[in-house]
């Protein structure tokens, strides 16, 4: 028993040290294989952070390559800027240089000639003196009296080249004027059209028979007294057949009328209480029209905001004919041309288009207040707020007042282009040769006039003038002073050409 514990004993002991000495070899195969592992993961970390090292080398590389192109780049174009400011730099100074050249030759030139002057003006003193002396010793003269000659024979011969640098000038600045007139006036004009209608004070209202004429008239002429008092015109039953007249200066209470008897014709009820009932209803009618033709014409001239009553005052002007133009379509196609015309002359076309829609507002109460219309309107205008600017077009555009600005001149000349374009007014033959004989018996007025005659249907005078009487210099005076006294005198439409012609002759008689 003994023997076999002794037995387990050394057994264990030797398993012991087995299992030691396993554990012990077991532990240095595994340190070896840590540190092997250890040397492979060092070489693989050391091998790449040398892959790395090469990469960011290259990426240095590259880039202090590129940073050294781009310092290249900047130094080419620097070096370029450079020449070209250089280039730029010599060219200016060969101009300067050409400059300096031209300005001495310049001086030099204006030397001589100052030099050329002064001999000649020597040279001319000394002529003068000795043609005094000689006026004296020839012609007994004292030198007072020799002077006078010369003067009198230096303005005459003076005054011959002074009346032809006149004309010259005179062409030169009618030819480019002219034609730049001509310009504006074709542009304005191709661009604005409007209709015509005849000027007339009566209205003619048909009827279905001759013997409703007796029903307007009424017992002992009452319902044509009824209508005449409602209305404020005059009826004319005569023996036109079928129709019957309605006359009144007043436009609006034309039309009133008018309104009223066609529907009282149509009707054919007519007795005092009808009468005033459809008085009253055109009236309102008439009303209406005319305001919603102002407002038309506001918005047709783009000017909304203007106030109510001038509004209803433009709108009046529609039952207003001037000439046999009707004075609203005319206020409107004047605000076109002149504000047409201050777009071309960069004026202020606001102003002027307000203006030549507002310029005959005084025609709307002619026939109320006294005074020239253009007055009226202005201070009309004035009353409704309308810009001092716009006000002063208005009282100018016929010469009353002075124009004040570039835009009142405008809407004058747009005024005389809407009348005088062709078709646009008529005048009656009377007033035609009116016109004829006033342009003649101002042309014939002044003094050194032979003989003037107005052609073109007024649209010009020819005046002869005695040439022993007025030189050249003088028909240039003469011409101007006529056109003024035309333009301060007569009332036209468009323009007047005032020709001057000064016949020179030369007689002999062979003996």
């Amino acid at each position: 028993m003994e023997i076999e514990l002794l037995f387990a004993l050394v057994l264990a002991l030797i398993s012991l040290a087995f299992g030691i000495g396993l554990g012990y070899y077991l532990k240095s195969r595994a340190d070896a294989r840590s540190v092997i592992s250890a040397r492979q993961q060092a070489e693989s970390i050391l091998t790449e952070a040398r892959d790395k090292a090469r990469e960011i080398e290259l990426e240095a590389k590259d880039q202090a390559l590129a940073i050294r192109n781009e310092a290249e780049s900047e130094m080419n174009r620097r070096r370029r800027e450079l020449t070209r400011l250089e280039e730029r730099a010599q060219r200016r100074l060969d101009q300067l240089e050409e400059r300096a050249e031209n300005l001495e030759t310049r001086e030099r030139r204006l030397s001589q000639r100052q030099s050329a002057i002064d001999k000649r003006f020597a040279e001319l003193q000394k002529a003068e003196a000795e043609y005094e002396a000689t006026l004296e010793r020839i012609g007994g003269m004292t030198r007072d009296e020799a002077k006078a000659e010369l003067l009198q024979r230096l303005e005459k011969t003076e005054r011959a080249e002074m009346a032809r640098v006149v004309r010259q000038i005179e062409a030169e600045i009618a030819e480019t004027a002219e034609q730049r007139a001509r310009e504006l006036v074709t542009l304005a004009i191709e661009r604005i059209a409007s209709d015509v209608v005849a000027e007339s004070t009566v209205a003619s209202i048909p009827l279905p028979a001759d013997d409703m004429k007796g029903r307007i008239i009424g017992r002992q002429g009452r319902n044509i007294r009824a209508i005449e008092a409602a209305t404020g015109v005059d009826l004319v039953v005569d023996d036109t057949p079928e129709a019957i007249i309605i006359s009144s200066h007043d436009p609006v209470r034309r039309e009133v009328a008018r309104i009223a008897l066609s529907k009282l014709v149509q009707d054919g009820r007519i007795h005092p209480a009808r009468i005033e009932k459809e008085v009253q209803k055109a009236q309102e009618e008439v009303d209406r029209a005319i305001r919603e033709a102002g407002e038309e014409a506001a918005y047709q001239t783009g000017f909304q905001g203007l106030h109510p009553e001038l509004l209803k005052l433009i709108g009046r002007l529609k039952y207003r004919t001037s000439y046999g133009q009707n004075q609203y379509y005319h206020a409107i196609e004047t605000s076109h041309l002149a504000g047409l015309l201050a777009t071309e002359l960069h004026g202020d076309v606001r102003a002027a288009k307000m203006g030549g829609l507002l310029h005959d507002l005084g025609k709307a109460v002619s026939h109320e207040v006294e005074g020239p219309h253009a007055l009226v309107g202005a201070d009309i205008a004035r009353r409704y707020g309308v810009p001092e600017k716009v006000v002063n077009i208005i009282a100018s555009h016929h010469g009353e007042t002075e124009p004040q600005c570039l835009e009142a001149i405008l809407v004058g000349a747009a005024d005389a282009i809407s009348g005088a374009r062709p078709g646009a007014r008529r005048e009656s033959l009377e007033n035609y040769i009116k016109r004829l004989n006033a342009l003649e018996e101002i042309a014939t007025s002044f003094n050194g006039v032979q003989e003037a005659f107005a052609i073109q249907a007024g649209r010009e005078v020819r005046i002869i003038v005695r040439p022993d009487q007025l030189d050249d210099m003088s028909i240039i005076e003469l011409a101007r002073n006529i056109a003024h006294k035309v333009e301060d005198s007569l009332q036209y439409p468009g323009q007047i050409k005032v020709t001057v012609i000064r016949e020179t002759r030369a007689v002999e008689f062979a003996k």
